[in-house]
Order: C-alpha cells, then sequence, then structure tokens
C-alpha cells in the first residue's frame, strides 16, 4: 500500500492535508459567539432538574412526590416506575438504571426527575421530594472489593467487572537469573476530565411520538443504542444532532442528562432542557479509574530486563461504564515499550460505591505508564546508569513483541527518540530574586532558600483506535456540485467534535483529494452512518479514512465522466485548484463547468485492519490497531522545606506518523502534557466514605496558564503504512509520559521514593516523628 504524504499528493490546493488552516469555528470561540449546548432555547421549553442521591449505599424504602409535584409551575415528576422501556443502560454492560430502582450505588445517583417552567422552580420542586433511605455501609477499597470474599456484593455478578491475565514465558526460571529485582507498590488517584462546558441539552418532542435531541456526546450512535431501548422507541425515532462540545475528554463516551430529557419531553409534550451546574456535573460523569499497582522488575547487570510482574487493581466505582475495555488496556500495555521476554500481568476492574469511573484520556494506559516508568527509574538506580540508558537498552523496536505477543510491525523508533532527547537543551538555572519563578510563585513563600531542581523522564506507549476485536469504522458522504458558480464541497459525518480540530481536518482531506477550495462540514447527527466515537486517538485515522475514501470515490467518477467527454484515459486525469487536469494535455476544464447542474455524492465506511481479543487465560493476541509513542523529560524546581513545586520545563519527542495539521498537532501534545501534569500533581477527586468533598473547580483545581511551562517539541515523521496518509493518532500519548516524567523529577531534586500522585505537599515534607 502507497502512504500518500503532503510532498507527493497531486493537489497544491490551499488548506489541504500537511498545512494549518484557519479552525472554521475557531473565531467564534475565541470571540465568545460560538453555541455550546447550554446555549440552546425553545420558546416552549420546559426545564429538567435531577434529584440525586446524598448516600454513597442505600436502600429506597419509598419516594413520595406528591409535595414537588404540588408545586406551582411544575409539569412532571418522574421516577423509575415512569421509565418507558428498559430501565437500565450501559457502554459495555446494562448495569445502570435510567433512575435508581431499589438501590442507590454511589452518592450522586439519579433518583427523580422534575419539569418546570423555571429552573429555580424545579430546583425547589426537587428539595419537595422525600425519599426514605436505609443507609448501608459503602463498600470503598477497591483491593478488598477485588479480593475480601466477605465484601458486599455490589452487583448480581459480583464485583469483578473483568480480570485479565497476560502470561509469557517462565517468571520463575526469569527470577532465578536476574541480578537485580526491584519492586514497587504504586497509586493514582481519581483525575476528573474537567471540561469546561457542562452538561447540557435539549430534547424536543416529536409529532411521530419520536423525540430530536440536542445534545453534547462523544459517539452520537452508541448514545442512541442506549437511548432508544430505554424510551420504548425505535432508534429511527430518536433523532440527534451534535451541538457545541466544550470539552470531553472521555467524561461524555456515557449517558448524563439524554434519557432524562427525552423522558421529560415525552411526558410533558413540551420541549426540555437540562444544564448541570459544575457541582452536578462532577457527580454527574464519570471520571479517571484510580488505580492501585503492585510491580516487580528483574535485569542483568548488564541492564536487561529478564521478567515483570505486576498486579494491576482498577476501581470502575458503582457501574460498569468502559472499566471491560480500560482493563484490556492496562493489561495489555501494562510492561509497556519495553522488550520483556517473561511476563506475568494480573490487571482488575471492580465494582466499588465510588463514583462510577469510565473513558478519559489515556483509557489505562495512563495508570500503567506511571508504575512501569516509576519502575524503569528504580532500575537505573540500582544498575547506576543513566535512567535513559535502561530504557534505550530494553526499547521496543519494529520486528520486538509487546507482552501480548502483538509484533510490532510499523516503525517504532524508540531508540532514536530517547537519543533525541538526551541531547535536546536543559534550560538555564532560575534566578532566584525574581520570585516568580519559583515554587510558590507571587505569593512570596521563598526567595530560594529550600529549591533543589530535579530532572525526570517517562516514556509512554498508547494504543490508538479500538481494540480487542472491535469492529471500528466511520462513515462518511461526500457530495460534490456548484454553488455560486464554483465547486462546492459538503461533508456530513456524525464524528463529533469536541475541540480536537477535525471539522479543520476533514475540510483539508476534501481539498487535497478533490482539488476543490470551498468545502462546508455539514452538522454531525445520526441521519448519516456511526462515525464511532471522539476517542481512542482514531478520528483522524477513522473518519479522516471515511472522508479519504468518499472523496477518492467522488474522484473516480468525476474521471470517468471526463473521460467519456473527453476521450482521454481516467487513469491520466488529476485536480487542482477547482481544474481537471490531464497528465498530457494540461487543463481540460474548470470542474464548475464539468458538472454543470449535477451533484456527485458518495458515502463510504472506513475499517481499519483486523484485531484480536485477548486470550482469557495468557492475554495472547493481536490486540491493537495501531502503538504510538511520546517521550518527556521534566525539570521540575522542589522546595523541600514547604513541599512546594514548580514544573519549569517539559520537553517532549513525539512519532506521529505524519504531520496531517501542525497547529492542531502541538496542539494535542500540548494539551495531554497538561493534563499529565494536572494528574502529577495537583488534580485528585477526593472522596470520604465514597462521598465527594472538592466537586468545584476551587477545590479540584487544574492547570491553568501559569502552571504550565515553556514547552519543546521534537516531532518525528515515521509512517504507518497501514494508516491514512501515514498518519499515527496523537491525542493521548502526550499524556502518558507527562506524568511519571514530573514524578521522576521530583524523586531527583528530593530524594524521596515518590509512589503516589497528585504528589502533595506532605508527600515532600515529611512529618517529624520521634
Amino acid at each position: 500500500m502507497t502512504v500518500g504524504t503532503p510532498d507527493n499528493l497531486a493537489s497544491s490546493t490551499r488548506g489541504g492535508v500537511g498545512q494549518s488552516p484557519h479552525r472554521p469555528d475557531g473565531t467564534h470561540k475565541v470571540t465568545g459567539q460560538f453555541a455550546y449546548s447550554s446555549d440552546l432555547w425553545h420558546d416552549d421549553m420546559l426545564w429538567g432538574m435531577t434529584l440525586r442521591s446524598p448516600h454513597p449505599h442505600a436502600r429506597i424504602r419509598s419516594i413520595d412526590i406528591g409535595p414537588a409535584l404540588a408545586t406551582s409551575g411544575v409539569y412532571a415528576v418522574l421516577t423509575h416506575e415512569d421509565v418507558p422501556g428498559t430501565k437500565y443502560y450501559g457502554l459495555e454492560e446494562n448495569d445502570q438504571p435510567v433512575l435508581a430502582v431499589d438501590t442507590v450505588r454511589y452518592q450522586g445517583e439519579a433518583v427523580a426527575l422534575v419539569a418546570a417552567d423555571h429552573p429555580e422552580t424545579a430546583r425547589r420542586a426537587m428539595h419537595e421530594i422525600v425519599v426514605d433511605y436505609e443507609v448501608l455501609d459503602p463498600l470503598t477499597d477497591p483491593v478488598r472489593s477485588a479480593f475480601d470474599p466477605q465484601a458486599p456484593q455490589l452487583h448480581e455478578h459480583g464485583n469483578v467487572v473483568r480480570h485479565q491475565p497476560v502470561r509469557v514465558g517462565d517468571v520463575p526460571s526469569a527470577r532465578s537469573r536476574a541480578d537485580v529485582v526491584v519492586t514497587g507498590e504504586y497509586e493514582i488517584g481519581m483525575q476528573d476530565q474537567a471540561f469546561l462546558g457542562p452538561e447540557s441539552g435539549l430534547a424536543v418532542p416529536g409529532e411521530d411520538g419520536g423525540v430530536d435531541l440536542y445534545v453534547a456526546t462523544q459517539w452520537m450512535h452508541t448514545d442512541l443504542r442506549q437511548i432508544a431501548p430505554c424510551l420504548g422507541l425505535p432508534e429511527e425515532k430518536v433523532r440527534m444532532t451534535l451541538s457545541g462540545v466544550g470539552g470531553a475528554f472521555g467524561a461524555r463516551e456515557d449517558l448524563s442528562m439524554q434519557v432524562h430529557a427525552a423522558m421529560l419531553a415525552m411526558h410533558t409534550g413540551r420541549p426540555i432542557k437540562i444544564v448541570y451546574n459544575r457541582e452536578e456535573s462532577f457527580y454527574g460523569h464519570v471520571h479517571r479509574h484510580p488505580a492501585k499497582m503492585r510491580y516487580e522488575h528483574g535485569a542483568t547487570a548488564d541492564g536487561r530486563i529478564v521478567y515483570a510482574t505486576a498486579r494491576i487493581v482498577l476501581d470502575g466505582g458503582a457501574y460498569a461504564s468502559s472499566t471491560t475495555n480500560v482493563v484490556g488496556n492496562a493489561a495489555s500495555l501494562g510492561v509497556g515499550p519495553y522488550i520483556v521476554p517473561n511476563v506475568e500481568i494480573d490487571a482488575y476492574g471492580v465494582y466499588t460505591n465510588n463514583p462510577p469511573c469510565g473513558a478519559m484520556r489515556g483509557f489505562g494506559a495512563v495508570q500503567a505508564c506511571y508504575a512501569y516508568e516509576s519502575q524503569m527509574d528504580k532500575l537505573a538506580r540500582e544498575l547506576d546508569v543513566h535512567p535513559l540508558e535502561v530504557r534505550r537498552i530494553n526499547a521496543i523496536h519494529q520486528g520486538a513483541a509487546i507482552a501480548t505477543g502483538q509484533v510490532v510491525d510499523t516503525p517504532a523508533p524508540m531508540t532514536e527518540m530517547i537519543d533525541r532527547l538526551r541531547d535536546a537543551p536543559l534550560p538555564e538555572a532560575v534566578e532566584s530574586g525574581d520570585v516568580r519563578n519559583l515554587p510558590g510563585g507571587v505569593s512570596n513563600t521563598t526567595h530560594g532558600e529550600g529549591v533543589r531542581r530535579g530532572v525526570g523522564y517517562g516514556v509512554g506507549l498508547k494504543n490508538i483506535c479500538f481494540s480487542e476485536g472491535f469492529d471500528d469504522y466511520s462513515t462518511a458522504r461526500v457530495r460534490l456540485e456548484v454553488v455560486g458558480g464554483e465547486p462546492a464541497v459538503l461533508i456530513h459525518t456524525a464524528a463529533a467534535e469536541v475541540g480536537q480540530g477535525l471539522v479543520t481536518l476533514q475540510g483539508q482531506i476534501a481539498r487535497t483529494e478533490l482539488g476543490v477550495e470551498r468545502v462546508s462540514i455539514a452538522p454531525a447527527d445520526t441521519q448519516v452512518g456511526d462515525a464511532g466515537s471522539s476517542s481512542a486517538s482514531r478520528q483522524s485515522y477513522m473518519t479522516g479514512g471515511a472522508v479519504k475514501r468518499a472523496c477518492e470515490a467522488v474522484r473516480e467518477r468525476l474521471f470517468h465522466l471526463a473521460a467519456e467527454r473527453f476521450d482521454v484515459p481516467a487513469e491520466q486525469l488529476s485536480l487542482s485548484g477547482g481544474k481537471l487536469v490531464s497528465e498530457h494535455s494540461g487543463v481540460l476544464v474548470a470542474l464548475a463547468d464539468l458538472l454543470g447542474d449535477a451533484a456527485i455524492e458518495e458515502t463510504r465506511e472506513f475499517h481499519h485492519r483486523p484485531t484480536t481479543g485477548m486470550d482469557p487465560v495468557t492475554g495472547q493476541g493481536d490486540t491493537h490497531t495501531q502503538l504510538a509513542l511520546c517521550i518527556h523529560r521534566a525539570v521540575v524546581d522542589v522546595d523541600v522545606e514547604l513541599g512546594l513545586l514548580k514544573v519549569v520545563d517539559m520537553t517532549a519527542v513525539q512519532d506521529v506518523g505524519t504531520v496531517l495539521n501542525r497547529v492542531s498537532l502541538e496542539g494535542q501534545i500540548h494539551g495531554g502534557t497538561a493534563q499529565g501534569l494536572g494528574l502529577a500533581v495537583m488534580e485528585e477527586i477526593q472522596l470520604a466514605d465514597g462521598k465527594l468533598t472538592n466537586p468545584s473547580f476551587t477545590d479540584y483545581l487544574i492547570p491553568t496558564i501559569l502552571d504550565m511551562p515553556p514547552m519543546r517539541l521534537d516531532i518525528l515523521e515515521r509512517a504507518d503504512p497501514n494508516a491514512p496518509y501515514g498518519l499515527r493518532g496523537a491525542g493521548e500519548p502526550s499524556t502518558l509520559s507527562s506524568t511519571p516524567a514530573i514524578a521522576a523529577a521530583i524523586r531527583d531534586a528530593t530524594g524521596l521514593q515518590i509512589d503516589r500522585v497528585p504528589v502533595r505537599p506532605h508527600d515532600i515534607v515529611r512529618p517529624v516523628t520521634g
């Protein structure tokens, strides 16, 4: 298969693949004119509100909605008894109730709905609903949930959502050959996706008994597959249109207000708008799985790893969400981008009475990466070699196999990336006279007396697209016609633009393939085939591939039309600048003249190469479509007396296959790094006996522009021949490697063994005992 790169594509149209045209939604977003889902309005609409459980675990004895219904301005109060169809839904398992039936399993679980003529009226009525709870002890320890036979059983089929082993070689025998053995127990806290646009949307009842939903989501078709059965409707009567999405990062893969708004709309016969406030948003979506991990690595004296063992326990919270696949990623990538001939991994995803956890950028690979990279630093110290050297000695390469036995059959330039990072210049020392450059900043807590500088490294291996045998595909419809006297292209997909720049890229592909500068993107909806989720770094690969194929089909029809009209071989034709060009005769005709009043429209699906599931006993299989590498170096200043720190510099080397849009690409690497930084030093959902104690951006801290350091990017292009244009998904890998790099830099500065993230001041300044 020939890889088309920007250098060898026939089209030279402005704004094509490899260039960085302005985003079509960019100006409106910057100026505040962009319409997000929370801006939706209907003249006749009512406001919906959700009553949520205050308890992490309780039985519901009774619900009295009478006082709420009696509130002036209230049009409906609904409970699980009013669900018109099936009462349960879920991404992978239908284990989550639309509204709590007889038990609540986490604080914030939806119990009842209210519709009223004003949001404050709905809020007052919500508080008038009387729920009689029998409070139960919550199960909040995932390790106990997984291994204690006396632990309460939270679901009928037990507490373990999935256990995935990986077995390679003979670990006991290899252990005897190891000259150096390092062990560690690591923990990752619960991170929130922290998107700025809260869950919101509008449901409008249809005259046919169906409903139109305008929502911010990541995957409309999987929403549809869950929503329609709950409403008791065929899928064709639930029409979904993507509204403006204010960030996602995985949290919008699960349903939030969709079924609730539709239920209220169908019940009242009026449009229903639901908008979560920030506190409710923290309760109303999934978070990143916290993890407790135990690792052991053995290596020879020359630094070669001979075996690794790992036990990874992921806290899935009250419902399964995407835990099954998160476990698969953690297990299959559990020893990272290293050649390890003997492996024993056991990855578990379990139920608890903590908030549900699901997709977040990095999806299982983030947790494992922090642990195996911490182990690499321990090995380097024991072997007395540079941290990059132990990674270089054991680096995967094309032709090597990862832990699942899958052979890396595309470029994997890890050693080159390590060498390039090693050679990257380090930042200059900070002048301590300017407190803005010190930990604590302008709070004037230090003038540099206790500040130590550390340097750390992290390498991450991330799967791209969906894995484990999932038939991952995307659909695109492309229409070419003459509008206002010039050729124009309309692209229609169901792919969710969540801020990553997909709407820009679709236009770039059409300009490249059809040589037409005027390209429009139709609103994404379910009136076209499935485009899959805007997750797993897959949309450029999958929807980009579908748009490319649809454009190629349109182009083929154009060439046949021209070949018949001008009696030239179709294979000698090309498109450029809105004109049809012959290899021998030059410009034949303008596209507008060739098309006239006709339109050419084609719809195509794009499927990636097949993958297989993991063997349930050995974990072996060709489970992943594509693998991507990113390496970070972090420079951190730590005040060892006060426990404060400042990330001074981040340098990243990433292989992206082919650059399709450099501005968007750099933004993705910066953004992923920022979320990894947040996980390393500040972001954590705080729970006390299953209750969330910091559901606000006052108490849940995320990096700001003042927390992000200058970044140096070294972008490699080693094309993947299996991918459109040779691209390699780039949205997630930087999230993996930035967190362990920062933790390693803190270790380097303090001499402490940092085994948990986020790192807190008391992890650096240990209390004095005596």
